[in-house]
C-alpha cells in the first residue's frame, strides 16, 4: 500500500527535525580543545597508576575505598570542578579489609608458593598458622568420629565430601582445626564476600576459608594420595572495623551556563573487590579514572556546557549497585531532567559504541562523531535495540535508571582484552590494561557528554507507561 503524500511529507519533516537538533551540540573549537587535550596531554595513566598502587582495592566498607573518595574529591576540585561533595547513600554494618601479610604455601614436602583469596567480610587466620594438611572425611559422621584429628590441620575439601557446609564448618569449628582450603575450578581464584549483612564486629564467627588455584589443590592432593605429610603456611591477615560504616558516592560537577537543573551523568564505581594481588584495576579503576579524566579534558578545555555535566563515582555496585539504586531513589524528583547516564564498566578495552533506542540515533551519531574522528582506529558502534525501552538489568549502575526511564548507557567495550582473565581475580592489575584503550574512552566520555550537554534538547527517551 503506498502511503499518501501528507504522510510522507510528515515523516520527511520529523526527519529533518531530528537531524537539525542533532547537529546542534557542541561548539566546534572547544571540541577541538577537548580533543587535543585528551589524545595529545592525557594524564589518566598517571591517575590510574595512584589509584592502582598508591590507594589499592577498594572493598566498600573499607578504609581503603574512603581514603580514595578523598582523594578523588581533591582531584575533581583541582581540575577546577563544582559542587565536589561524598553523597551519603547507605550504611554497612561493619567495616573489612586487608592487611599487608597475605601469605599460602606448602612447606612439606617441598616448597611451593601458592595463589589464594578468602571471602571479604570473612575471618582470616590469626598470623602466620602452620598446620598438616588433611583430606576432609567423605561424610560428617566420619568427620565426627575423627575429631581428635583435626586439631592444628587444615582441612582439604573436594567437591561431595562431608555434607551440609554449616554443619561441616561448626564440626571443624569446634574441633578446633585452622581453617579450610577449597580448590578453584581453573587458574583464576575469584573474590567476593555475600556474608556482610550478617556479621557485626563484635560477631564474626567462622574458620578461614581458603581457596587456592586448580595447580595448587591438584599439588596438595596429589601428594596426598601418595601417603606423603604435606603442611601448608598460610597468613590471611583480614582485619574488622566497628561500623555502622557509613557508604558514599563521590559527585562533581561543570555547572551548565542555560539549563543548569538539567543533567548529562559521567560514572563510574569506584569500590571493587580486594583479593590478595588484585588492584581493582579493570574493575573498576578503569571506569574511575575515565570519568575523572573526562572531568579533567573539559575543566582543562574551559568547556562550557549549556547543560551541567555531572560526575560520580559510585561506590556499593559489587554488593548490589547500592550507590546508584539509592541515588535513583533520593533524586527521584529530578529524573526527568537527566538527559544521559554514561557507565564505564566493562573492563580495559576501549569505549566502543553505545545501545540505544531508534529515536536516539541522530543525536547519538552527532555525540560521538568528534570521537569518531579523532581515534579513528578505535571505531565505534551505535546498536539499535529491538523495542521501545532501553534493555532491562545489566547488573551495573546504569540499571538502576533504565528501570525508571532514564537512558542509562552501559559503554559498548571493544578490543582485545580478555576481561574473564581478570574480571573479581588476582589479575585484575595495573598491568593488565592497555594506555591507548584508556585514553580514548577519557577522552570519548568527554565528547560525548559535553555535546549532549550542548544539544537543543534531552536525549529523547521511551515512552513513559499509562497512568
Amino acid at each position: 500500500m503506498k502511503s499518501s503524500p501528507i504522510f510522507r511529507l510528515a515523516a520527511l519533516s520529523a526527519l529533518i527535525s531530528a537531524s537539525l537538533l542533532a547537529q546542534a551540540q557542541g561548539d566546534p573549537a572547544t571540541l577541538n580543545r577537548i580533543a587535543d587535550i585528551g589524545k595529545n596531554h592525557s594524564q589518566i595513566m598517571d591517575r590510574f597508576h595512584y589509584l592502582c598502587f598508591d590507594i589499592g582495592p577498594r572493598l566498600t566498607s573499607s578504609p581503603e575505598l574512603y581514603r580514595g573518595q578523598l582523594w578523588a574529591m581533591g582531584q575533581f576540585k583541582r581540575f577546577g570542578c563544582t559542587n565536589v561533595h561524598l553523597e551519603k547513600w547507605g550504611e554497612f554494618p561493619v567495616g573489612s579489609d586487608r592487611g599487608p601479610h597475605q601469605v599460602c604455601r606448602m612447606v612439606e614436602p617441598f616448597e611451593s608458593e601458592m595463589v589464594f583469596t578468602t571471602p571479604s567480610w570473612s575471618n582470616g587466620t590469626k598470623g602466620l598458622e602452620r598446620g598438616e594438611a588433611m583430606l576432609l572425611p567423605e561424610t560428617l559422621d566420619d568427620l565426627k568420629a575423627h575429631a581428635a584429628d583435626v586439631k592444628g590441620k587444615w582441612i582439604v575439601s573436594v567437591p561431595g565430601r562431608g555434607g551440609s557446609a554449616t554443619e561441616i564448618n561448626a564440626e571443624l569449628e569446634k574441633d578446633g582445626a585452622l581453617g579450610r582450603v577449597f580448590g578453584s575450578r581453573n587458574e583464576l581464584v575469584i573474590t567476593s564476600g555475600p556474608n556482610w549483612k550478617s556479621v557485626t564486629y563484635e560477631k564474626h564467627p567462622g574458620l578461614p576459608q581458603v581457596t587456592v588455584r586448580k595447580s595448587d589443590i591438584d599439588r596438595i592432593l596429589r601428594n596426598l594420595t601418595f601417603k606423603r605429610k604435606v603442611v601448608l603456611e598460610i597468613n590471611a591477615e583480614n582485619r574488622w572495623f566497628k561500623g555502622p560504616v557509613p557508604q558514599y558516592n563521590v559527585v562533581a560537577e561543570i555547572k551548565g551556563t542555560e539549563k543548569p537543573d538539567e543533567v548529562v551523568i559521567v560514572s563510574g564505581h569506584f569500590d571493587s573487590w580486594n583479593g590478595p594481588l588484585s588492584q581493582g584495576a579493570q574493575d573498576n579503576g578503569v571506569g574511575s579514572m575515565t570519568a575523572m579524566e573526562a572531568a579533567r579534558i573539559l575543566c582543562a578545555a574551559h568547556a562550557k556546557p549549556k547543560r551541567t555535566i555531572r560526575f560520580i563515582l559510585w561506590s556499593g555496585e559489587e554488593q548490589g549497585i547500592f550507590g546508584s539504586t539509592n541515588y535513583v531513589k533520593m533524586h527521584k524528583d529530578e529524573l526527568d531532567k537527566i538527559s544521559a547516564v554514561l557507565v564505564d564498566d566493562g573492563g580495559g578495552n576501549y569505549q566502543g559504541g553505545y545501545n540505544i533506542l531508534p529515536q536516539m540515533k541522530p543525536m547519538m551519531e552527532e555525540a560521538i562523531k568528534k570521537s569518531q574522528e579523532t581515534f579513528p582506529e578505535l571505531p565505534q558502534a551505535l546498536r539499535v535495540v529491538n523495542g521501545t525501552r532501553m534493555p532491562r538489568g545489566g547488573g551495573s549502575d546504569h540499571a538502576p535508571f533504565n528501570a525508571v526511564g532514564v537512558p542509562g548507557f552501559f559503554t559498548i567495550e571493544t578490543g582485545t582484552l580478555n576481561y574473564n582473565f581478570v574480571h573479581h581475580t588476582q589479575n585484575d592489575r595495573f598491568e593488565s590494561c592497555i594506555p591507548a584503550y584508556l585514553i580514548q574512552s577519557g577522552t570519548n566520555h568527554a565528547i560525548v557528554s559535553y555535546n549532549l550537554a550542548c544539544a537543543e534538547t534531552l536525549l529523547p527517551r521511551e515512552p513513559k507507561p499509562a497512568q
